[in-house]
């Protein structure tokens, strides 16, 4: 990543005409996808790794647009995959998951996904989340690879974060600004809405997954609580409800892939989940088959704001009063009548 940022902006831009030339000079076809996200033909992530000014034009184009689809990869091994991946970011793989015993080689670089449990890991990610929220520094880009498109439709939904955060009233704005929240397995806090490493973009970022307490910072910064159950519970909702307005708003899309496609993400830039359909079963929706791969951040850590440590001690008894400090799995159930796996 570029070590200062761009200029912020609003929306979700088009394509940058200059970093479009440099694609194309190399071979590329950017399209965008509406309303956000862009396709790629024309580079093989088989092939020789394309020069850095591509590199850095893809990997802005991914940090403005959320998403590149790298189209009419169907021939692409399990390794490839993870040597294409080390092309972003930090230039190496963060790989926290374990191995499914269908996975090709045993690629511990690789978790297999998939609707049947014999041919990968199947339920994860129901609700919008951002991958490697336990780590001090979570993957910067994160690769998604279609190996078998269900014959009945299963993709996920990406939502633009920056887009999601123009979209939040100005009170709800400066309000989200002051929280930072602690993942429930590992104690890791986070801001609640940060400044994007290459795009300079204001974004909200929260795991309706794994988050354990959310901690609230005074307006002078001089003193912190815990939000409490109700507090949190509405929370969550209205930011699951900012993402699912998306859809509507034009920052948001459920992505139905298509035979080859691989998809990298910003990890910083957009949230995703799965679709209900990606988790039916086989014998409904078809064989779904993914391979996941994430790349390590080019930086140490995302730190939390307002002075906050980097580690909470979420398996002990709160150091911030009342409220909810809830360790372990999913942490704070915010709905009951939804799915939540990690």
């Amino acid at each position: 990543m570029k070590s200062q940022p761009e200029k912020p902006t609003t929306g979700v831009p088009a394509p940058d005409p200059e970093r479009s030339r440099l694609i194309e000079a190399a071979g590329g076809r950017l399209t965008p996808l509406e309303p956000i996200g862009a396709a790629l033909w024309g580079i093989d992530l088989r092939g020789r790794r394309p020069d850095d000014p591509v590199i850095a034009a893809l990997e802005a184009e991914m940090a403005a647009r959320g998403f590149l689809v790298f189209k009419e990869q169907q021939t692409l091994s399990a390794d490839e995959l993870v040597d294409a991946s080390v092309w972003w970011g930090g230039r190496a793989m963060h790989s926290t998951h374990g191995v499914h015993p269908s996975t090709p080689g045993g690629n511990r670089h690789i978790f297999r996904l998939s609707n049947e449990h014999n041919h990968g890991i199947p339920g994860v990610g129901p609700q919008f989340h951002n991958d490697g929220a336990f780590c001090e520094a979570p993957f910067s880009h994160v690769a998604y690879h279609i190996v078998r498109v269900p014959e009945h439709g299963g993709g996920t939904v990406f939502a633009h974060l920056g887009a999601a955060f123009d979209a939040l009233p100005a009170a709800k704005q400066a309000w989200w600004a002051r929280l930072t929240s602690v993942n429930s397995n590992t104690g890791v806090a986070h801001p609640l809405v940060h400044d994007h490493p290459l795009s300079g973009r204001r974004s909200v970022w929260l795991h309706l997954g794994m988050t354990g307490a959310v901690i609230e910072t005074s307006a002078a910064g001089d003193g912190h609580r815990l939000l409490q159950a109700e507090e949190l519970r509405q929370l969550c909702h209205d930011y699951n409800r900012l993402l699912e307005a998306g859809i509507a708003g034009g920052y948001t899309v459920p992505y139905e892939y298509e035979p080859g496609d691989c998809i990298f993400i910003d990890n910083y830039a957009v949230a995703h989940r799965a679709t209900p359909e990606a988790h039916r079963p086989a014998s409904e929706q078809g064989l779904r088959i993914m391979h996941r791969a994430t790349v390590a951040a080019p930086f140490a850590s995302f730190p939390p704001p307002f002075g906050l440590p980097q580690h909470l001690p979420i398996h002990r008894p709160s150091p911030f009063g009342p409220g909810v400090w809830q360790p372990g799995g999913i942490g704070f159930r915010w709905d009951d009548r939804v799915p939540m796996q990690n």
